[in-house]
């Protein structure tokens, strides 16, 4: 039996870690319309929990604000130093 997930076995988690890794944004009406997570703050704390450094940012469009979220660009140690 092989261990090869397809994207359709993905978890949601590993499907917005890969899409973040590309060097992508992705906000809750990209999650939801690309993947069917209706939670995407759950889903950033679990990556955040297993070690994974996401950045996030407010976006103001249209009198609506929603969160927005990447990998962060700076390793850890040198953000807290920063901080």
């Amino acid at each position: 039996m092989s261990t090869l997930k397809t994207n359709k076995t993905l978890s949601q988690c590993e499907r917005i870690l890969i899409h973040l890794q590309s060097g992508k944004t992705i906000n809750p009406l990209q999650v939801l319309k690309l993947y069917g997570c209706f939670r995407l703050g759950a889903r950033i704390y679990d990556l955040k929990k297993a070690g994974f450094d996401i950045d996030s940012r407010l976006v103001n469009e249209h009198g609506v604000q929603y969160a927005e979220y990447l990998m962060s660009l700076q390793p850890k140690a040198h953000k807290k130093a920063t901080n």
